[in-house]
């Protein structure tokens, strides 16, 4: 299964969302989902650890993960992660990831996850127009 997560951020800390692309045999998802507000770097890990958990549900034989957040990426290939505020989700994520007997997590640039990006934008939308930060 290829995953593909984007968070963003509309100011810093401020309105957030999350955009996550599954896609194996038979299965297409995307994910678009309003998240409290946070810095865009807190949402990064929060729309990995989403779609980590979301793809463990279809008991993929493999995962690949693509992300454009290289403190994300560059946090689960050390497991570790410097700022104290990212480590609850870093540990979250590699709890899930630790269930699944083989996956690759890997950077790409933002041009390469213009869809989960654009679904974690939507989110961002959503909550302007429904007058939340207002």
């Amino acid at each position: 299964m290829e995953i593909y997560v984007d968070g963003a951020s509309a100011g810093d800390p401020g309105l957030s969302g999350i955009g996550i692309v599954l896609i194996a045999d038979g299965i297409y998802e995307q994910i678009s989902q309003p998240i409290e507000m946070m810095s865009n770097h807190e949402a990064e890990f929060i729309a990995m650890k989403t779609g980590i958990a979301q793809a463990i549900t279809y008991h993929p034989t493999f995962l690949r993960i693509y992300s454009d957040s290289k403190i994300v990426v560059q946090s689960i290939e050390k497991r570790h992660a410097k700022n104290p505020i990212f480590k609850p989700h870093l540990d979250t994520i590699l709890q899930l990831l630790d269930t699944n007997d083989l996956f690759f997590v890997q950077w790409i640039p933002s041009a390469s996850n213009k869809k989960a990006d654009d679904l974690a934008r939507q989110a961002i939308q959503k909550q302007k127009k429904d007058g939340f930060g207002a």
